[in-house]
């Protein structure tokens, strides 16, 4: 009887590290899928993209590739290695967050956004997701030295940025940008939801970071529509077109 309570306790541990792992390869199979499956049906060239496509798809496939080696290096108890990762992965969001909106006005200025979306819709998607990425992440180094907020942060911040991915899937010619968003916002949702499905049955509760990365990805969506409606923005993504 003296050695079940550690027994549980190791068999919990090791059964949350393969969760987050399994989670995070699940999460970067399906994201690079939905750009994939976007280039094999045709509706890009990659030899027509503008270098600056290149530059921001190879930066979120780093950002992928250090979300799945973090959730393997924790789980072989690799710590040091994972916090010199995780310190390194600081310079990567800051170049992921500025190319992102260097690309999204690129592509408004040279009129390659999405022809589904207006530009105020693009300029607004683009700059809150990137931004709520970010802060997601900062919160997650900040809460570094508590593990189940730090992962849990993680993982919502990946959660935000797996939009474009989906809306690859998602037929948002035919739903039409608002309705399109929430189906999108939907999809995103069964991951966190996922998330809590594991939270009870590891601690009985779902997470207080969990329902914040799920407070996030709601407020992310509402806050695209809001902004995207307002004549500034309008300005502003009229005033980039313009050149």
């Amino acid at each position: 009887m003296a050695t079940a309570a550690p027994v549980r306790s190791t068999y919990a541990y090791s059964t949350d590290q393969s969760f987050f792992l399994k989670t995070s390869l699940a999460l970067s199979g399906l994201i690079v899928f939905g750009f994939a499956q976007w280039a094999f049906r045709g509706y890009v060239v990659p030899s027509q993209v503008p270098v600056w496509v290149h530059l921001h798809a190879l930066a979120m496939l780093g950002w992928l590739g250090l979300l799945v080696t973090q959730n393997a290096l924790a789980g072989r108890g690799n710590l040091a290695l994972h916090k010199r990762l995780g310190w390194s992965s600081v310079g990567l969001v800051a170049f992921i967050v500025a190319l992102g909106m260097v690309s999204a006005q690129q592509a408004i200025r040279l009129h390659r956004a999405p022809p589904f979306f207006s530009d105020a819709w693009f300029l607004a998607l683009t700059h809150v997701e990137v931004t709520v990425f970010a802060t997601l992440f900062v919160a997650a180094i900040a809460l570094r030295r508590h593990t189940q907020w730090h992962r849990r942060l993680m993982l919502g911040a990946t959660v935000i940025v797996m939009e474009p991915a989906l809306g690859r899937m998602v037929p948002i010619p035919l739903l039409g940008a608002a309705l399109g968003g929430w189906v999108e916002c939907a999809l995103q949702f069964v991951v966190l939801a996922v998330l809590a499905v594991h939270d009870r049955r590891m601690m009985g509760r779902i997470h207080p970071a969990t329902l914040a990365c799920m407070g996030a990805l709601v407020a992310t969506h509402a806050l695209i529509q809001a902004l995207a409606g307002l004549p500034v923005v309008a300005a502003v993504a009229q005033a980039i077109a313009a050149g």
